[in-house]
């Protein structure tokens, strides 16, 4: 026995709505993996934004969770948590470099990394809002707009 689909008994039953490219094991889907490409700039910050969130914490995390530890654990820790950051980091830059230059990948690194940076600052390290952050933040706008002029 066959199933169908209600508007399969239609009108239309002789029409494929849905052709073999939209399909996936007989079900209809809107589109095949092939038609979604995420854009390299896309996949490149989306990568290094979350390179960067591992980065923070463990170069930083261990001032405020292993203070009263001895260096060398707090060290293990860090490099633990490092991995997860060159796993997400070596492909976002392996993946960028196949449109961009190294110096944008570069000022790419530097502005997310501010952008991750003051709120695990203000908020997980309870540090004070800074002006110098949006000073900071301004002269990397400066700084991506040189590098991605021309």
């Amino acid at each position: 026995m066959v199933l169908r689909q209600p508007w399969q008994n239609s009108a239309f039953a002789g029409y494929d709505i849905y052709p073999a490219a939209h399909r996936f094991r007989g079900h209809c889907v809107n589109f095949s993996p092939t038609d979604m490409q995420i854009p390299v700039i896309v996949q490149t910050v989306g990568l290094l934004t979350l390179s960067n969130i591992f980065m923070t914490v463990a170069w930083y995390g261990h001032l405020k969770n292993f203070s009263s530890k001895p260096w060398w654990i707090a060290a293990l820790v860090s490099w633990g948590i490092a991995l997860f950051e060159y796993l997400l980091q070596v492909p976002g830059n392996r993946i960028g470099y196949t449109e961009l230059s190294l110096s944008q990948l570069k000022i790419i690194q530097e502005a997310i990394t501010l952008l991750v940076f003051v709120p695990f600052a203000i908020f997980y390290m309870n540090q004070p809002f800074k002006l110098d952050y949006v000073w900071a933040a301004l002269c990397l706008v400066g700084a991506v707009y040189f590098i991605f002029r021309s």
